[in-house]
C-alpha cells in the first residue's frame, strides 16, 4: 500500500483545503502557492505515488481526473481561452508530493511551457 501523503488527508478533510470538487474517485481544491490566477489541483483519492505506479485498475479514476479537468475549467471561465494541465513524475520532472495530481492552470497567457 502506498504512503500517507498531506493530500490524503486533505482528502478526508482532516486539514483545511479549499476543496471545489470531490467525489468517490477524485478530489479537487485550489493550490496554496498558485502559479496562475486559476491554479487547482485534481487527485485521485487512491494514493497512486507517480504516473509510474498506475495499474489499469487505475484508468477510471485516471479518467475522471479529466472529466473533471473540463467542468472546473467551464467554471473557472478559462475553458474558452485555454489552460494547461501538468502532471509531473519524479523528482526531475519536479513532482514534489507523491500522490499523483494533476495542475489546472490558467485565467491569463501561460507562455511557453519549456525553454528552448
Amino acid at each position: 500500500m502506498a504512503e500517507e501523503t498531506i493530500f490524503s488527508k486533505i482528502i478526508r478533510k482532516e486539514i483545511p483545503a479549499n476543496i471545489v470538487y470531490q467525489d468517490e474517485l477524485v478530489t479537487a481544491f485550489r493550490d496554496i502557492s498558485p502559479q496562475a490566477k486559476t491554479h487547482i489541483l485534481i487527485i485521485p483519492n487512491k494514493v497512486i505515488p507517480t504516473v509510474n505506479d498506475v495499474t489499469e485498475q487505475d484508468e477510471v479514476a485516471l479518467g475522471r481526473l479529466f472529466s473533471v479537468a473540463a467542468k472546473l475549467a467551464k467554471e473557472e471561465g478559462v475553458a474558452e481561452d485555454g489552460y494547461r494541465l501538468i502532471v509531473n513524475c519524479n523528482k526531475h520532472g519536479g513532482q514534489e508530493v507523491f500522490h499523483l495530481h494533476m495542475h489546472l492552470v490558467g485565467g491569463e497567457p501561460l507562455g511557453r511551457m519549456l525553454a528552448k
